[in-house]
């Protein structure tokens, strides 16, 4: 096999800067939006920001409305309870506007406007996604509120199966959207211990896709320099919530690991995933504590790579061992809890969550092939402290 053939997919048009949701009703209108559905979470439909960019829309003479019924880890009956609302209302776009629950939740919505199968026949296996029927899918356009999932740029969504407690990959390839406004002044308002979370979940996406085994030398580059804006930037964005130089270099760190983890993502996120769908853990947070753990396990593999990603962070006596004080320093330093027992995931779990994680498709990307009862180990480690 040769270990140089890739197939490299870059994101779409970014408007990054402050300021720039004033241009949201002109890109409604660049795609023939007149009539958007917007999705966000209940949270961020109660805010004052959001009754002031729904009101620019009607000024402009497009026929908003707002649906707001998803959860922090969406389910199918969120995405179905949408889907109606935007057929009722003879949407013609969706704008998905907050973190990456809502994020997700708009471009499933977008997805299943115009699909007559169930959205989990259109799960991340095999070519499943050429189920989909294309003229059926809608426009998003894509607004960030958190830094931390970097769903904007991505083209694929992340929804729990009720059924058996699993999170599922729902991909085409058109689920990208068509812009994305990037506007930092949107994620001041975050609270300290949401801008922790979400930060470590962009670390642990650029972290992963930088480890990850495969030639793609493009997502290597942008995940290390991600990776640098989360080590100058985070610390300074929970501090000061209103550092808008923090905020919005974080904002950039997240749409990077998005970016960057196509390449493969791992068993940090295998483990997250089960914990999020049985437990409903937030899965920043999560990924931020069960990463030491894997770093660990991975070592073998990675030492290297890290030892040369520690240089470039600046780390004193640049090695695995510096790297992985940095992480821990940096949990310690943002309020990220130390285990999953604080999570409050009990041991009897373990086995459940473990062979869930087996399945995960991110555990495939793993530097180090992973058994289920490897994550055995890991779950027990992270939920007791043991490093």
């Amino acid at each position: 096999m040769n270990t140089f053939t890739a197939k490299w997919n870059y994101p779409t048009n970014i408007r990054f800067g402050v300021g720039r949701i004033a241009e949201l009703p002109a890109a409604c209108r660049e795609f023939s939006i007149l009539r958007p559905l917007l999705v966000t979470d209940p949270g961020f439909a109660k805010l004052p920001v959001l009754d002031s960019i729904v009101q620019s829309l009607r000024t402009a003479g497009l026929g908003v409305a707002v649906f707001s019924d998803v959860q922090g880890n969406p389910i199918e009956a969120n995405v179905t309870a949408g889907v109606q609302v935007y057929r009722d209302g003879r949407h013609d776009g969706v704008i998905a506007i907050g973190g990456g629950s809502a994020l997700d939740a708009g471009k499933s919505i977008a997805l299943m406007s115009g699909q007559k199968r169930p959205i989990f026949d259109f799960e991340d296996r095999e070519d499943w996604f050429t189920r989909i029927d294309v003229a059926g899918m809608a426009p998003v356009i894509a607004v960030p509120t958190t830094a931390g999932t970097g769903s904007e740029v991505g083209r694929a969504a992340v929804i729990t199966d009720v059924k058996d407690h699993t999170k599922k990959i729902i991909f085409h390839p058109r689920m990208m959207p068509v812009i994305v406004i990037a506007d930092p002044e949107l994620t001041v308002g975050l609270p300290a211990h949401v801008t922790a979370a979400t930060g470590m979940d962009a670390l642990s996406h650029n972290l992963e896709a930088y480890c990850a085994p495969g030639f793609h030398p493009l997502a290597d580059g942008i995940a290390v320099e991600g990776m640098r804006l989360v080590h100058d930037y985070l610390p300074r964005a929970c501090e000061n919530g209103a550092d808008i130089e923090a905020r919005a270099n974080m904002l950039v760190a997240s749409s990077m690991g998005a970016t960057a983890f196509q390449k493969g993502l791992g068993a940090m996120h295998s483990m997250s995933h089960p914990c999020s769908a049985n437990v409903n853990t937030h899965h920043g947070l999560t990924n931020a504590v069960v990463m030491p753990y894997v770093l660990l396990f991975n070592r073998n593999a990675i030492e290297d790579r890290i030892a040369r990603l520690a240089a470039y962070l600046g780390l004193p006596k640049p090695g695995f061992d510096s790297f992985l004080d940095w992480v821990l320093t940096l949990r310690s330093r943002i309020g990220i809890v130390n285990t999953l027992a604080e999570l409050k995931i009990p041991e009897t779990h373990i086995r459940t969550l473990s062979e869930q994680a087996y399945l995960d498709p991110s555990t495939s990307s793993n530097p180090i092939a992973v058994k289920a009862a490897d994550f055995e180990v890991m779950f027990r480690n992270a939920i007791r402290g043991n490093l």
